[in-house]
């Protein structure tokens, strides 16, 4: 059993699989195991409800869908069987429920046996799980967007999957991100939570032309902001809205990005306009991907699962479509689900 990928799915895989007496080989082409699992948050959640799941993401796949929210706290209780200790044992939002863990331990954990810089082999044989994290970096690349996520996250397995007549999902035009300072803003991996602008409902939004792009409500994961101002936009701040913002926007200026009295932008705002900060959207995952069951098993264009080719976490696509979902959740439950297929578990 082969496994391509060392970030949440990957590692998860391999270790049931090791559970269920199968000898996995995990190869990594990054240098470090984690993935984006590494430089995220590392909160493990699903929706509270089942209808505000399919309300959230109304073009995901219902069973896909149904498996993450119905396995995540048994999965989240066999993480901690093998030891990971939460951080938290709530999200602290009330739509939600899960668990935080600290990912450095938990990379730390999970990681036994990668072969780390080992690009998945272009004649990898079966049984073969694709953990490879998306195309957050060809999708980023592509319309000139900002980066927040594993630099490897580059479409390889969706490329190898396609080749040999895989279908994708729902979503391809989708991403899970997060509104950042724009450059010249200095952003390492360990700044990726922290400088995140996440007070996107408190702004109104400019392009660099000054026409407004506020829409008329926000989520409240923000992701909806990062797909609509693109590659450059400002938040603009007024009294109130500062009050809510005010340690982010301390951030951005301290990490060297654009933060400007509003009322001298070269575009007028409104009277009660004080802070303007210049921001620029983030890719941390995508949202389309490989089309794959419930077992994980990735499908061929005609619904059949390819023999011996499995994906999980979001090489798996089309499970938050239309929204936002916990990318680790699915990289867990899915993860799981592609460990126990191979087994003949399920």
């Amino acid at each position: 059993m082969l496994i391509a990928g060392a970030g949440m799915a990957g590692l998860v895989a391999a270790a049931r699989a090791r559970e269920l007496g199968l000898a996995p080989r995990v190869v990594e082409k990054g240098t470090r195991p984690g993935g984006s699992m590494l430089l995220s948050s590392g909160v493990v959640w699903r929706h509270r409800e089942w209808d505000d799941f399919r309300d959230e993401c109304p073009g995901g796949d219902p069973g896909l869908q149904r498996l993450v929210w119905e396995r995540l706290d048994d999965a989240l209780d066999w993480l901690e069987s093998l030891g990971a200790e939460p951080v938290w044992t709530e999200t602290g939002n009330p739509r939600t429920i899960g668990r935080r863990y600290d990912p450095k331990a938990l990379t730390a954990l999970l990681a036994a046996d990668v072969e780390l810089e080992t690009p998945l082999p272009a004649d990898a044989e079966p049984p073969l799980v694709l953990a490879c994290g998306g195309f957050a970096a060809r999708l980023a690349a592509e319309r000139g967007l900002l980066l927040r996520a594993g630099p490897w996250s580059d479409g390889g397995a969706l490329d190898f999957a396609s080749a040999r007549g895989a279908a994708v999902s729902t979503g391809m035009d989708e991403f899970y991100g997060r509104v950042m300072p724009a450059p010249p803003a200095q952003i390492g991996e360990e700044d990726f939570v922290p400088l995140a602008q996440l007070y996107g409902r408190w702004a109104r939004v400019y392009d660099d032309e000054g026409r407004e792009l506020t829409p008329k409500s926000v989520a409240w994961h923000e992701s909806d902001l990062a797909q609509r101002i693109g590659q450059r936009a400002w938040y603009v701040l007024d009294d109130d809205g500062l009050e809510h913002a005010r340690e982010r926007v301390d951030a951005a200026a301290a990490a060297g990005g654009t933060v400007v009295d509003a009322q001298h932008l070269p575009f007028a705002t409104w009277p009660e306009a004080l802070v303007a900060v210049h921001v620029a959207a983030a890719v941390t995952h995508t949202i389309g991907g490989l089309a794959v069951d419930t077992h994980a098993r990735v499908l061929d264009r005609d619904g059949a699962p390819l023999d011996g080719l499995w994906a999980a976490g979001v090489d798996a696509g089309g499970v938050a479509t239309g929204g936002y979902a916990s990318g680790l959740a699915e990289a867990l439950v899915l993860g799981l689900a592609a460990a126990e297929s191979v087994a003949g578990v399920y």
